[in-house]
Order: structure tokens, then sequence, then C-alpha cells
């Protein structure tokens, strides 16, 4: 049987420039991470902050974790080989989850610590220090909200909402950008109220809630990463179109199952146990497979990866069988 992708030239041409779009994007947050984490560093030791040291962490795993997104979009589009027949693409959802673990380990973790650390033995109250330390939370506010907008504008560009985010390098990278404006204003509240008041619990507090933002945020990014990594199938809407268009072929009696995995960003998997109608000879299915295959990948591009089982058996009994072996197909 014969294989590849309907239109496969201007997609790869479609998929190359959303790759640069988001690598811009990524780019742009990374060089805005790492003069703000200095600049926060510098800034809590000066004033003996725990909220901007911990905003400081912050800013040091969100860069980190551009590198790993890097990586990801370099390391994704490889094409498929004898040892990942199916391609890279899930190289995305390991590196999301990498970028994850360290929002959650160098942020989170490093937030609870100082704010506890505050708690405990109190901070040092310099005048100067939090002026240069509300100087430098300020002009983080701008950076990171400069690079918050960029990644929102490439999300508009591909389509907004849901469809926009599908991207899980570019969902970190708003997540991260998003909880980072968040953050940077929890700060300042409390170093401005540890000031007025001379309470450091203000501050301590603000330190404590940017840990739980982000371990909020690195949970709901790890759970994303680990569903797709383990397979996850599409929505139930575009499998049913799927579903749809393999009842309506005159030659299928009937659709026993129907399983789909995402396999990257644009890359999908579908495996379809199917009983044909009598009469047909053995040249006639290899016809047939061959055209279904053909119609599927060509009304749903990103099904690079189809395969069909043909079998007499019932519904029920098809359930129990694992999902499908076939041959790869498409147009």
């Amino acid at each position: 049987m014969d294989g590849g992708r309907s239109g496969g030239g201007a997609g790869t041409r479609a998929d190359a420039k959303a790759d640069r779009q988001t690598r811009v994007t990524v780019l742009v947050a990374l060089v805005a991470n790492l003069v703000i984490a200095v600049a926060k560093a510098v800034g809590g030791v000066l004033a003996g902050s725990p909220a901007l040291l911990s905003e400081a962490a912050h800013s040091v795993a969100d860069s980190l974790n551009e590198v790993f997104l890097l990586a990801a979009l370099r390391r994704s589009r490889r094409p498929a080989d004898s040892r990942h027949p199916f391609g890279y693409g899930k190289e995305r959802f390991f590196w999301s989850l990498l970028a994850a673990v360290g929002i959650f380990v160098m942020g989170g973790c490093f937030s609870f610590f100082q704010g506890f650390e505050a708690l405990r033995g109190g901070a040092e109250e310099k005048f100067s220090g939090y002026v240069a330390g509300l100087i430098v939370l300020g002009v983080a506010l701008v950076a990171e909200g400069l690079s918050l907008l960029r990644a929102l504008h490439q999300v508009r560009r591909q389509g907004g909402g849901l469809g926009g985010l599908r991207d899980p390098a570019l969902r970190t990278v708003v997540a991260e950008d998003g909880t980072a404006v968040l953050g940077v204003t929890l700060a300042l509240i409390g170093m401005a109220l540890h000031m007025a008041t001379g309470q450091v619990v203000w501050e301590a507090s603000a330190s404590l809630a940017i840990g739980v933002l982000l371990v909020y945020v690195a949970y709901r990014l790890g759970r994303d990463a680990r569903d797709q990594l383990i397979g996850e199938a599409v929505d139930p809407e575009l499998s049913g179109r799927i579903r749809a268009v393999l009842g309506a072929q005159p030659e299928i009696d009937s659709v026993e199952a129907l399983y789909t995995m995402k396999m990257g960003l644009d890359s999908t998997l579908v495996a379809a146990r199917v009983d044909l109608v009598p009469g047909l000879d053995s040249e006639r299915v290899e016809e047939v497979a061959v055209r279904i295959k053909r119609s599927i990948a060509r009304m749903f591009p990103d099904t690079d990866q189809v395969f069909l089982d043909v079998t007499d058996r019932r519904a029920g009994e098809a359930q129990k069988g694992p999902a499908a072996t076939g041959e790869r197909g498409g147009a």
C-alpha cells in the first residue's frame, strides 16, 4: 500500500512557518527571563526580600524551560526512521513535561522555602534596597508583559482559543509569562506592604502565594504533557467525524472499533476495525482499503497514519482486541 500525507508540501511549509514563529516567541521569553532573573537576584540580595528572591528563582526556572522548549522545537521535526517509525512528534510533549518539572522544583519549591524562612527568621529592612527592588519588579512587570503580549499575538494568529494553544511549547510560554506577570504583581504588593507596615508576614505571604501559583501551573502543564505522552485520543467531535466518513463508505457494513492517538503536534494515528459487505474478493478489498485511507487523509490532513483491520467479528468482540493492525496509508 502507498503512504504519505495529502497536501504534504503545503502542510510542511505551514508547519515550518508556525515553528519559526514559536521559536521567535520562545527566544523573546528567554532573553527577557535571563535579564530579569539577574536583576531580581541582585535586587533581592540588596533588599533582603524573600518575595523578590522567589521571583528570581521563578525567572531562572522559566529561562531553563525556554531552553527545553527550543530543544523540543528542533527535535520534534526529525523525520521518522527505523527506530521511531512514527516520527519524533512526542518530543514536544516530553520537553514540555520537563519544563513543568522545572517550574515545580526551581520555582515553586524555592518560593515556599523563601516564604517559610522569612516567617521563621524575619527579614532585614533596607529602605534603599527595597526601593531598588520595587524598581526591578516594575521593570520586570513591563518586560514580562511585553513577552506575554508577543505570545498572545501568536496564539491569535494561529486561530485563537484552544486551537491556538495546541502547540505545547507555545502553551508553556503563555502559561509561564502569564504566571510571571501575576507573580511579579504579588511580589510588588507584598514588598510594598512590608515597607509600609514593617511586618515581614506580608512579603512572606506573597512568596508563599507565588509558590502555590507555580505549583498549580506546573501541575496543569505536567498533566497535559502526561496525557499526550501516554497516548491521548483526538477530541470526540473529530473522532465522530472520522467514524462517520468510514460508515458512509458503501463497502463498509459497520465500524466495529475506532481508535485514535495524537502522535505529535500535527500527526494523528487512526486505527479502525471494520466489517465489509459480503462478496468482495481480496483484490477488491485491497483497492477499497487504499481508497478509504486516501479519503481519510485528504479530509483530515493530520491523520498521516491510517490502519484498517478487516474483520467479521461483532462490536462486542472487537472491543476486546488490540487497537488494530494494518499498514500505513494515506494519499
